[in-house]
């Protein structure tokens, strides 16, 4: 529910209906803005530096197993003085700082105008030039997102180095939305006061496609199971950044647009790219999107891991010239005794292909296997430490919380805490532990009140 507000003027902001407001949910404005678009053939980038992406692609799927080549290319600019200036001449005609919007915007891609008030000593601002596919000659300014009207934006755009003569195709444009408070839904993303409804994506107060995607697929895995009679669908903080972010806005809320990053994890070193298919692909099996072919590819990859790491644990290297010429090429202490290969590769400037000089019976591997083998390897201490992590959190997520628990004659509690346990009612001790405002004198006083039970 929302509107565009700036030089597109077809979709006015959209109040709430009446209807939803009948249901007793807490409705909250955010917004959003987005930059413009240009016609390539008006662009000049010379004047621009090139960015190659990167030499070796990396699929989004595991499935993908051909060679990618990167064909695309962006370029980085940067604003001027003069581009400050038009900002600050016609502010007072950004709908952003005139007061036609009053929703709260996402804290880490502000609008250009935003820029340029909250840092107006920086002499320019770094605009990245992408190509919005490989068939079309339309080009994405990142960085450059306005609610300024399409005269002022012109002038914001040609005064860019490269962009002087540059034909603006689709102008900048901002939204005011409207949202619901998330702490109003379960973790299976169903609406706690309203059963079999369930909400998913900008609507919750998360903001960006991905987090808007992955929501939808939550929410419609738990509406057919709930429709078929089955269990809930939750993936937990410690399998995966959907859980994260869904297990954030549920039991924290949130106060802007929220954007799921690596940092708002605790378990980020487990929750790693090169180890999705082993997190997610037996979960998928279960929900029947895997092929019990895919699912045995994915096992046996990791068989080989493990197998391939049992090798190198008990093979050892002799001492030689060539060992010690090797390690100090490569800035490592000599050897002097001798060592396994797993002692090599523990070494940070040691890599898994370095091996292969020392060790004749070496097998060929896939560069999957590979890269998993070093990854153990190397970060061994630290995985197994915040593996103890999880297992603790999983301890606590054991302690499973009724339902219909009057969390205000719970002693001990404070009443910040009482307020937030009854508005959340937390699945398990785990969740309610992340609750804002529950304290661990809170948490204690709730472990005593549950074993006296």
């Amino acid at each position: 529910m929302g509107g565009t507000i700036g030089p597109r003027r077809d979709a006015p902001l959209q109040r709430t209906d009446p209807k939803i407001a009948r249901f007793g949910l807490a409705i909250a404005p955010f917004q959003n803005w987005h930059p413009p678009r240009v016609n390539a053939k008006t662009v000049d980038l010379t004047q621009m530096e090139i960015q190659y992406g990167d030499d070796v692609p990396v699929p989004f799927s595991y499935a993908t197993k051909e060679k990618l080549e990167n064909k695309a290319t962006c370029w980085l600019t940067y604003t001027t003085r003069d581009t400050q200036d038009v900002v600050e001449e016609n502010l007072s005609r950004s709908p952003l700082f005139s007061g036609a919007i009053e929703g709260v915007g996402p804290r880490y891609c502000p609008s250009f105008e935003t820029k340029i008030v909250r840092f107006p000593d920086k002499k320019r601002h770094q605009l990245f030039i992408e190509p919005m596919g490989l068939d079309t000659q339309e080009l994405y300014i990142q960085g450059f997102s306005s609610s300024m009207p399409e005269d002022v934006q012109v002038k914001m755009v040609q005064s860019v180095p490269g962009l002087e003569h540059a034909h603006m195709t689709r102008p900048a444009y901002a939204i005011e939305y409207e949202c619901i408070d998330p702490l109003s839904l379960h973790a299976t993303l169903e609406y706690k006061h309203i059963s079999g409804l369930y909400g998913a994506g900008q609507f919750n107060g998360s903001s960006g496609y991905e987090e808007a995607a992955v929501q939808g697929f939550v929410a419609g895995v738990n509406a057919v199971r709930k429709l078929n009679g089955e269990s809930d669908f939750i993936l937990s903080r410690s399998e995966s950044y959907i859980g994260t972010l869904i297990d954030d806005l549920v039991t924290k809320g949130t106060e802007e647009p929220y954007r799921i990053m690596t940092s708002r994890s605790e378990y980020r070193l487990l929750l790693r790219q090169d180890n999705a298919d082993i997190r997610l692909t037996p979960i998928g099996h279960r929900l029947g999107l895997i092929s019990d072919e895919r699912l045995a590819e994915v096992h046996a990859k990791y068989e080989a891991v493990a197998a391939e790491i049992k090798r190198i644990t008990h093979v050892g290297v002799a001492p030689s010239e060539k060992l010690s010429a090797f390690l100090a090429e490569k800035g490592t202490a000599n050897v002097a005794d001798g060592c396994s290969l797993i002692a090599l590769l523990k070494r940070p400037e040691i890599h898994y292909e370095d091996l292969e000089a020392f060790d004749p019976s070496c097998p060929h591997v896939s560069e999957e296997v590979a890269e998993q083998v070093e990854i153990s390897v190397k970060y061994e201490g630290y995985i197994q430490r915040q593996q103890k992590q999880v297992e603790e959190m999983r301890r606590l997520e054991g302690r499973k919380l009724p339902s219909d628990m009057d969390y205000s004659n719970i002693q001990g509690l404070r009443l910040e805490a009482r307020e937030k346990l009854q508005q959340v009612r937390p699945l398990d001790l785990g969740q309610a532990g992340r609750i804002s405002g529950v304290s661990p004198a809170d948490m204690a006083a709730l472990m005593i009140y549950l074993s006296a039970k």
